[in-house]
């Protein structure tokens, strides 16, 4: 028998650790292109080899490629491969890829966080490979290099932890995972019990107390919460026993989870976030927490028990939810009706974008009104990072073109915009939230208020109020698949944009157009997109109302007519199947709403063509419902006073 040989037969890997990425990581196409020593990252490709090198390689300018190249993902797909056809080329290209790294790369050369990514991702990867039936260990004195490596590189990592967020999470995590899958690196478990301690440190750091993160992005919050299930899941495999009320604030971090992921499966791209799917993380957070509504958002329904809740609220998060429901009978979970405000604070660090009061829209299983993401974080000609991160890039109302808080490439300087939430209404057939935002750029303050009516549709009304002339913009980003599908009709004073399952309809006054726009559904791709524009120019004060209708293709949309009565807004939505009229207060933060009135159809009061009231609050003809912040539902006879 060879040394090599002999090195093969004694090799056993690591020991299995809970991989919580490897779902994620399952494309043959991506390993047979890194055999090939072909890597494709945020929408570039380079030809490196399978021995690259890696201090001086020629790479794309945005630093990102290099720090994603050097965390290793890519091992998985290749371990997922080997597996899959027992084709050692496919263990050979790992092999080389870590051992060079090794040979080139002194420990410390690159970020704390970026070194846990790739020590997760070669632990990850190397059980990976020894799961295989044809595995028979690693080539030559690979093992030993290589676990010489990851203990000197968690060592240098625990001494260069970042001191809070989302690389801290990713950087206690991998020392976690490190401890419990080479004894070596932690014989007295004392890397193991600092890593639990200080993660659920970090757990209740970061994450508020309605359960989102500080970052204020659904895709930051999705992966630090994947490290701390990962934890629980891993605590359960080793026997570990994890600090009193770790369980109960991951399980408030997954009430957001599953109330920001769509009908259709994704989560929105808010702020400085990339899209994607995280059924599989969902799964296990259902499994550890042991919770039937998780099952049923993992699973699109098939599974578990749906959500008791379909319009959550968090405040402190500054994010609010409002779904038709989670799927039944009539209607599949993925074609429900969604949306999601953002009425928060900006997010800790540079992640935040310049976004209050916007939304994102999804029904009949896709997304409708869209976030975009964030694209980048390099900035160039154009500069696409300020785009992405920019007022302008959100579905809410921009100010003479200006961002609501001075763009800065990473964390802001000096004031900020702020958000103040007015208040939610929930009632049969009727939810209404409303906030309003104010700028250090401009002395306008805008107000938003959201009504979705009977699960149907939505009305937007968005005010702007100044003492100077402005120039509004209300801006809606439609997806990639509306591109050269978005068209304006007009009829009289009307205009209605239609869009694959969508129309948009529009209360005359603004000029309506059609803008050249882009979405980022990862880092470093984009797509084009249209964005709706509707503009008041030259104004002190404007007033928006938008109807936003899901509608099958062919089908008319409704007719939309706005008209004022002393303090009330009424609105007037006309269709096929209801006549609604809504009536909102003139100041809508705090929360005030007038009646709301429908006749065979949908609305808060709901009466059938005889008069016999069907639901709600009020059956009284002349009876109104009213809501005040200091008294909450209220009645008055004979309409609003």
């Amino acid at each position: 028998m060879t040394s090599t040989e002999q090195l093969r037969a004694r090799a056993t890997g690591p020991r299995p650790v809970l991989c919580v990425i490897e779902d994620e990581h399952r494309d043959l196409a991506v390993a047979d292109a890194v055999a090939a020593g072909r890597f494709t990252l945020a929408g570039v490709t380079r030809e490196l080899g399978t021995e690259p090198d890696w201090i001086d390689a020629d790479l794309p300018e945005d630093e990102e490629w290099r720090i994603e190249w050097s965390k290793f993902y890519f091992g998985l797909d290749l371990a997922h491969a080997f597996r899959t056809t027992g084709d050692r080329r496919y263990l050979d290209a790992w092999e080389r890829l870590v051992g060079s790294w090794i040979e080139q790369v002194p420990v410390g050369w690159d970020d704390a966080d970026v070194a846990g990514r790739r020590l997760q991702n070669w632990l990850y990867a190397w059980q990976g490979f020894a799961a295989a039936p044809a595995f028979d260990g690693l080539a030559g004195d690979l093992e030993p290099a290589l676990r010489a490596s990851i203990v000197a590189q968690a060592r240098w990592v625990r001494d260069h932890l970042h001191d809070r967020r989302n690389h801290r999470t990713l950087e206690l995590y991998a020392l976690l995972v490190v401890a419990l899958a080479l004894p070596e690196a932690d014989p007295d478990a004392e890397l193991r019990d600092f890593a639990v301690a200080e993660l659920h440190r970090n757990l209740l750091a970061d994450f508020r107390a309605d359960g989102v993160h500080c970052e204020a992005s659904t895709h930051y919050h999705m992966i630090a919460l994947r490290s701390f299930v990962g934890t629980m899941g891993n605590a359960r495999r080793f026997g570990l026993r994890l600090p009193d009320g770790f369980a109960a604030h991951v399980g408030r971090a997954c009430d957001f989870a599953l109330h920001c992921v769509r009908p259709d499966g994704g989560i929105p791209a808010l702020s400085d976030a990339d899209g994607g799917r995280y059924d599989a993380m969902l799964a296990l957070a259902a499994d550890v927490l042991d919770r039937d509504d998780l099952r049923h958002v993992a699973t699109g329904g098939r599974a578990g028990a749906p959500p008791s809740e379909r319009h959550a609220s968090f405040p402190d998060g500054g994010y609010f939810v409002q779904r038709s429901g989670w799927g039944k009978a009539a209607t599949p979970a993925a074609d429900e009706r969604y949306l999601i405000f953002d009425c928060g604070p900006l997010g800790d660090g540079g992640h935040g974008h310049y976004d209050l009061l916007s939304v994102e829209i999804a029904a009949g299983g896709r997304p409708l009104i869209v976030d975009p993401g964030r694209f980048t974080y390099a900035e160039g000609e154009p500069n696409l990072r300020r785009w992405f991160k920019g007022t302008a890039a959100h579905s809410t109302v921009c100010v003479d073109g200006r961002d609501q808080t001075p763009y800065r490439r990473g964390r802001p300087k000096g004031a900020v915009a702020e958000a103040r939430f007015g208040g939610r209404l929930t009632a049969p057939g009727l939810d209404v939230l409303a906030g309003e935002a104010s700028s250090p750029a401009y002395e306008a303050v805008h107000a938003r208020t959201i009504v979705f009516v009977a699960d149907a549709y939505w009305i937007l009304h968005d005010r702007l109020r100044s003492g100077a002339r402005h120039d509004y913009d209300l801006r809606l980003h439609l997806g990639p698949e509306a591109w050269g599908e978005a068209g304006l009709h007009r009829v009289g004073e009307q205009t209605t944009v239609r869009a694959p399952g969508l129309a948009l309809v529009h209360a005359p006054g603004p000029e309506i157009a059609i803008e050249p726009g882009w979405v980022a559904p990862e880092y470093g791709v984009r797509r084009a997109a249209p964005v709706v524009s509707a503009v008041i120019a030259g104004a002190s004060d404007a007033d928006f109302t938008t109807l936003v209708v899901p509608l099958e293709d062919g089908r008319p949309a409704p007719a939309l007519s706005v008209a004022s009565d002393g303090p009330w807004t009424i609105v007037i939505v006309d269709g096929a199947d209801a006549r609604d009229e809504i009536h909102l207060a003139a100041r809508p933060a705090p929360l005030e709403l007038g009646p709301v009135r429908a006749t065979a159809g949908a609305g808060w009061i709901r009466r059938a063509p005889d008069g016999r009231c069907l639901a709600a609050a009020a059956c009284e003809p002349d009876a109104w419902i009213a809501w005040d912040p200091r008294r909450g539902l209220h009645r008055s006879e004979g309409g609003p006073a």
